[in-house]
């Protein structure tokens, strides 16, 4: 049997593959703050049209695994242009992100 992951306060485990193109799964543990960001948004609404919101184990996520690193890499990004924008006062301009499987 498969141990588990430890998922720490604060994070969420989500499950990251494309079963159509035979990608194994991959599990990522991300902040929960992920959930409000608005390329993460896109994500989340279409794993609502995809499986639903009553799926059984982790969040599901269709995305293959280089588009969730990728959209990872976005958000951690633009995390860290806020926060000196902030400091500098700057306008923060977001982007947007399509996945393939939309």
């Amino acid at each position: 049997m498969e141990k588990k992951m430890e998922v720490k306060k604060g994070c969420i485990a989500v499950q990251v593959g494309l079963e159509e193109e035979n990608e194994m799964p991959s599990r990522f543990v991300i902040p929960i703050s992920y959930l409000y960001n608005p390329l993460f948004r896109q994500l989340l609404d279409r794993a609502h049209e995809v499986y639903g919101y009553h799926i059984s184990g982790p969040l599901k996520l269709p995305c293959s695994v280089d588009e969730f690193v990728h959209l990872r890499w976005q958000i951690e990004k633009e995390s860290g242009n806020h926060r000196r924008q902030r400091r500098h006062n700057h306008h923060h301009l977001s982007t947007s992100l399509s996945f393939r499987s939309c």
